[in-house]
């Protein structure tokens, strides 16, 4: 098999052709191999051209409470009393950086989607 570099995305979709084929390929093997440089090859052209950013933080948190099925009072011990959780979840109040931390330490919401708007 002939690798090349994915300049456009005609060259991705060949590409995506080519790892079909062999996507089940047992490690240590050429094909396996053949795999492993695609798929890397594949990734660097998608993040670079066609990069995916952070949620916005409000999202995750409704995200994460769909997730859990937990209500806007579930959220009252990472955010504080309710009326400032429904500030914060109809977009009128911003997290703070205690909020960040406990909804990060006590939900596992990733830091990167609730400190997205923050850059």
């Amino acid at each position: 098999m002939t690798i090349k570099p994915i300049r456009t995305d005609a060259d991705l979709h060949a590409a995506f052709r080519q790892l079909e084929a062999i996507f089940q390929s047992a490690e240590g093997t050429p094909e396996g191999d053949d795999r492993d440089v695609l798929v890397t090859l594949i990734e660097a052209y998608e993040n670079k051209h066609y990069p995916i950013d952070a949620p916005d933080p409000v999202e995750a948190i409704k995200f994460r409470m769909e997730q859990q099925g937990l209500t806007a009072r579930d959220l009252e011990p990472f955010i504080g009393s309710s009326g400032r959780v429904s500030e914060v979840l109809n977009r009128k109040r911003p997290l703070s950086l205690r909020m960040v931390k406990q909804l990060h330490e006590g939900l596992h919401i990733p830091y990167e989607s609730l400190l997205a708007d923050a850059a």
